[in-house]
Formats: structure tokens, sequence, C-alpha cells
């Protein structure tokens, strides 16, 4: 689930069609073997499904849309991609292999794991290609990260889904928490024991902590000063605590290399 920066709420109305039945069919991340098999009791929104058993499972390396919920409206897409899911789960007769995670569980308790259909197609990499939602990369769970970003590159490249509205927020228009695509030009660079921290002007920072520092390339983080970035994460207010003199505002932690993209 996601707050899209720069994306505009115009009707949905086409679009889902056009990105659900107009790109190129490629089956992105195969199935390791054979899965156990699980009934899917409903799907909760793009990203999230209730089994049969009682568990509820978080896709693996896709953040889609938020859902209406107190109070504030659904995020475009939102519906789109909560019914899509709940097209590919219903057109395997309700039920999907699963292959649970490194991390098993997130921080509310659901099951962490990679769905797949009856071919052995993987369900997040199906919605990636065709818009649902973006990718997310989080160690360990990074197992499928590589094909998993090439079907978020076939939609972006195409503009199918939500890539038809979605630009990267400039990082000085950050004004609230939660997830963003962002970009920005690094302005300062530092290392400590903390990791590495990313400066983009005075109002945002990136970090890499550093068990994650060996999931970027070396090339991308050489000389960073000056060049322009891309990144994506969930962006925490730092101000609630009380900030230092020149402390950045805005922290988004980058939990694998895949969520950062340095300009050529």
């Amino acid at each position: 689930m996601a707050v899209f920066a720069s994306l505009k709420k115009a009707s949905l109305v086409g679009a889902f069609f056009v990105s659900v039945f107009c790109l190129p069919a490629h089956a992105f991340c195969p199935a390791p073997g054979k899965l156990p098999q699980a009934k899917v009791q409903r799907v909760v929104d793009g990203d999230t499904v209730r089994l049969a058993d009682g568990r509820s499972v978080r896709l693996i390396g896709i953040n889609a849309p938020e859902l209406a919920r107190k109070g504030r409206p659904a995020e475009p897409f939102a519906e789109a991609a909560r019914e899509r899911l709940t097209a590919l789960v219903a057109a395997n007769g309700g039920r999907v292999g699963v292959k649970v995670g490194v991390e098993r569980q997130d921080r509310y308790g659901r099951t962490l794991a990679h769905l797949y259909d009856r071919a052995g197609n993987n369900l997040e990499a199906q919605l990636l290609a065709e818009g649902y939602g973006q990718l997310v990369a989080i160690t360990p769970n990074v197992s499928l990260v590589n094909c998993q970003l090439e079907a978020e590159r076939q939609a972006r490249s195409a503009r199918a889904g939500l890539w038809a509205q979605l630009r990267p927020l400039p990082a000085r228009a950050i004004r609230s928490g939660g997830f963003v695509l962002l970009e920005g030009q690094v302005q300062r660079v530092d290392r400590n024991r903390g990791g590495l921290w990313i400066e983009l002007g005075n109002s945002v920072v990136l970090r890499i902590a550093p068990q994650v520092l060996d999931t970027f390339a070396a090339a991308d983080l050489r000389d960073l000063q000056g060049k322009r970035v891309e990144a994506r994460g969930w962006v925490v207010d730092r101000s609630r605590g009380g900030l230092k003199v020149g402390q950045a505002r805005w922290l988004l932690p980058l939990t694998h290399g895949a969520m950062l993209e340095v300009q050529r």
C-alpha cells in the first residue's frame, strides 16, 4: 500500500483494461518448483490476501495503492489493483501456491510470501507488469527482486496502469510521511557507524544501513555528490522527536539497492 506522489486522480475507466489486455504476456519469476497450495478466503487489497487457514498474507515485492480508510479517499488504482488480484486468484479456482519469505512475518503479524498461479507464474510480478503497484525490495526477502524489477520496467515503459500518471516527487516537495517515489540532486554524502547518508537538499536524507550496504552496486555509490537520483520507500518525519541543527526533517531508509537509481 502506498502514498503515490504526483498522481492525478483521473478516471480509471479504460486505463484498467488497457493495462491488463494491451501488454505483452511475459512470464516473470516462475515458481521454483512444486509449492504448497492454499485457498484464498478474500482479497483484502492489491497486495494482501486472507487465506482460508486464517493467515493474512502480504505479497513480497509489491506495494499497491491504498484503499479508502479512516476518512481518507482511496488512492488512484487502489480499487483496480484489488480487482485485478481478485481476478488472478479467481482464474485459479481461488487457490494459490505459497512460498513464504526468509523473513516470515512483518510487524503486523502478516505472513510475508510470494504467491503463484497454477501455471507457476508469480502474481506479484504479474501485477507489477500491468502497473498495479510499485516494486519494493526489503532485505532479506529479495530472491525475486531482479525479475520483479524487470516486470515493473515493462509497465513503466508502456505507461501502463498507475505509470500513466505517476511521476517521481521532487524531494523538496515532501510534506508527509508514507511510501513515496522521489527524485532529487545529491548535495552531500556522509558515512558513519549508522551507515551511508545521502542528503537531497536540506529537507530529505536517504540512509543506507550497514547491513544492507552490500546490496547496492559500488559504482552507484561512487562520487554521488551532484548526481540526480530516484529513490523509493517509506519516509519518516523526524521532527516529532526533535531535530538537531542542520538535520533533515524527512528520512528515507533504503532497504535494498533496487530502491535507489542513480541517473546517468
